[in-house]
């Protein structure tokens, strides 16, 4: 270990699921990543230790670990002792962000306090039951292995806050909006702010001048509409439900025809849910899978339901594309990220194909010469939008946005 490594100060980013705690360490102040890994099976004596430091060397363990604290006390111990220890001790720590999946009120990144733990579990374990828990158990962690290293929470909910009144609200009874907090907040923020500010500096223009459509495209997937820095619309909805069809998700679909299925079938709420997140999309219409390569793989073996279902993937992104274009009266730039959209060349040129007339020509050899982990322009010379494929890094975006914190103030 070098005498600056020993000194130099990290964030440390968590993203903790309900059996999984995925990590990444920054130096503070700067884009550098020292390592990155993942601890699964959390709650298993089987659990799953896999670490990767900055020279691409990866230790991989298999160990019991009851709960999220003693998770991250074995990651502590991975970037601390060894051989590839990246600090000297705990102290270097600066803060520790984590990514909440749902933030309610908050409309920016908050340094966690006692006030604002009991505002995430009043409100929202109630809005996101699924993943906040088990946010909050991250947080909870951290507090007693690092006492009075600073938390940060960085809400996935928060960068869509700028959303006007009309744009968010339903067509239901006002009442339950102020009763149960039911409006549009949508997800995946942290994604689309980061890659709509690289591409403003791939663009060579200030993000304020700029509008541009994100195309967040993985298993879970939305779409949002940026001007002048600030979303204005965008496709999840109350829950990640809303929106395009995705891996295991309906996306959009008639309120009645639920209501049909429930009655008909004579299915509980619970199993309804299921059904809705866990069933459908891609995974329902194809009846084999919910991974996009292995749709493409069954379309060339001629299975008719896994062309139907990419088509349906297809044709519900490009329909939100065109509705973001008329909602900022056109665009300076398309970005595709994520998984299917980093990585599916012929998912992005199913989506834009036949959109000339709208100012978007796609470069078919630029789009599948694309290199993983590479920004690239694939969009051709004579289109009037720029078309991008910017690999998408929530947990930098979040080590940006703590060093922007003043985080005194806790």
């Amino acid at each position: 270990m070098s005498r600056d490594a020993t000194r130099r100060k990290v964030n440390l980013i968590l993203n903790c699921g309900s059996s999984s705690v995925k990590y990444k360490v920054f130096v503070s102040g700067a884009e550098t990543c020292l390592a990155r890994g993942v601890v699964e099976k959390v709650g298993s004596p089987q659990a799953i230790v896999r670490h990767c430091d900055r020279a691409g060397e990866k230790d991989r363990e298999v160990a019991d670990i009851k709960n999220h604290k003693q998770a991250i006390q074995t990651v502590l111990s991975f970037l601390i002792s060894g051989g590839q220890a990246i600090i000297q001790e705990k102290s270097q720590i600066k803060a520790v962000g984590h990514r909440v999946v749902h933030g309610g009120k908050y409309s920016q990144p908050v340094v966690i306090t006692k006030e604002v733990k009991k505002y995430l579990q009043d409100v929202t374990f109630e809005l996101a039951p699924l993943h906040n828990p088990y946010n909050f158990e991250g947080i909870e962690a951290v507090e007693q292995v690092l006492p009075g290293v600073p938390n940060v929470a960085v809400f996935d909910t928060a960068f869509h806050q700028t959303l006007p009144d009309y744009a968010y609200m339903y067509g239901i009874p006002y009442r339950f909006f102020k009763k149960h907090l039911i409006r549009k907040y949508g997800f995946h923020g942290t994604s689309h702010q980061f890659v709509s500010s690289v591409a403003s500096r791939l663009l060579k223009k200030r993000i304020s001048e700029l509008k541009i459509i994100t195309v967040h495209l993985g298993n879970g997937s939305s779409l949002a509409a940026i001007k002048n820095g600030k979303c204005v619309d965008t496709s999840m909805g109350f829950t990640p439900l809303e929106g395009v069809m995705m891996g295991t998700r309906s996306g959009d679909i008639d309120p009645a025809a639920v209501l049909h299925l429930m009655m008909a079938e004579e299915l509980g709420i619970h199993e309804t849910d299921t059904i809705l997140n866990k069933q459908s999309g891609l995974l329902g219409v194809s009846g084999t899978s919910n991974d996009m390569r292995e749709i493409l793989k069954s379309m060339k073996s001629g299975d008719a339901r896994a062309a139907l279902a990419f088509n349906m993937f297809c044709y519900r992104v490009k329909k939100y594309i065109g509705s973001y274009l008329a909602v900022l009266n056109g665009a300076d730039a398309i970005v595709f990220t994520a998984g299917i959209g980093e990585n599916s060349a012929k998912t992005r040129e199913e989506i834009l194909k036949n959109a000339e007339n709208l100012g978007i020509i796609i470069d078919v050899r630029k789009n599948r010469t694309v290199k993983p982990e590479k920004p690239a322009l694939i969009s051709g010379k004579n289109s009037k939008v720029a078309v991008f494929v910017i690999p998408t890094n929530e947990e930098l975006m979040i080590s940006k946005i703590m060093d922007k914190i003043n985080l005194r103030h806790r």
